[in-house]
């Protein structure tokens, strides 16, 4: 895969609005928002839920949702996946039929934002997952992502309000995928991988969000070895990392990071003397207002 196989558009219309206000000093200004509209999702038949979303790349969200959420199979043949706009309705077809009733019941709400929800049922799987221990992550490439990741066009520098996740191999961030939720970003992301056989043993998971239970949960779920994230833990997402074997790196900014957890995988190979801090310019914010002529 290239760099930035795929990435934010910034420039799509249908990801944001200008919205029209006054600032601190009652001037005139515009400002870009993120749209945020329902999609509701079908497996086969059966409705499984509604998720508030920036509708970009509907069919890679509805994919990794339920394989995140345990309800399709490595082995399970998708035949389509039927998105229809006017009606806001992906539709997951697979060639095996299932009932859902007694996992939704065990649904559990959890700390990522609304609609994040993680199944009773994930946790007995998780037990059973083998990280690769072969897995490294350098220094240096910590210090060229995220550096990458910054500076790229992106809906937040437009926007703000928004997340963002990156899976990438050593220094090379290959998809980049933004959402209202964190949940839904990373679910895109599972969602390219099932459909395009991308292998998750080399692979770095990268997140602007909080280190979670969640977050965890769903990178252990997709056998990726190593999270980085430029903001902090939570106990219960150390807890878990470390149950895991995950690699889990916080505060990942310029030339500073903290590991919790996996810290065999670390490759010490740059000096942080010598690497830069982050530049402010690219420090990830919320849009400039622009005045109204």
């Amino acid at each position: 895969m290239k760099e930035f196989e795929v990435r934010p558009d910034p420039d799509d219309p249908r990801l944001s609005v200008a919205v029209a206000g006054i600032d601190q000093d009652g001037k005139a200004v515009a400002t870009a928002v993120v749209t945020e509209r329902p999609l509701t999702l079908f497996l086969n038949a059966r409705e499984i839920v509604t998720m508030m979303t920036i509708g970009d790349r509907p069919d890679l969200l509805a994919v990794g949702y339920l394989l995140n959420q345990n309800m399709l199979k490595a082995d399970d043949e998708i035949t389509a996946v039927d998105y229809e706009e006017d009606i806001a309705t992906v539709v997951v077809r697979t060639r095996r039929q299932t009932s859902f009733e007694d996992k939704l019941r065990k649904k559990t709400q959890t700390s990522g934002c609304a609609q994040g929800t993680v199944f009773g049922d994930l946790m007995e799987e998780f037990d059973s997952i083998v990280l690769d221990p072969h897995a490294r992550v350098k220094t240096s490439w910590l210090y060229q992502l995220t550096k990458k990741i910054n500076t790229a066009p992106s809906l937040y520098l437009k926007a703000g309000a928004i997340h963002g996740c990156v899976l990438a191999k050593e220094d090379r961030p290959l998809l980049y995928m933004e959402d209202v939720g964190r949940h839904n970003a990373v679910d895109k992301i599972a969602g390219y991988m099932f459909l395009n056989g991308v292998s998750p043993h080399d692979k770095i998971f990268y997140t602007t969000g909080r280190l979670t239970s969640e977050m965890v949960i769903k990178t252990v779920k997709m056998r990726i070895p190593i999270l980085v994230s430029r903001s902090g833990f939570t106990a219960w997402g150390v807890e878990l990392a470390r149950k895991s074997g995950l690699t889990l790196i916080g505060r990942a900014r310029g030339k500073r990071f903290v590991a919790l957890s996996g810290m065999e995988r670390l490759v010490f190979d740059a000096d942080p003397r010598q690497a830069e801090d982050e530049d402010r310019r690219h420090v990830r914010k919320s849009s400039h207002a622009e005045a109204i002529d």
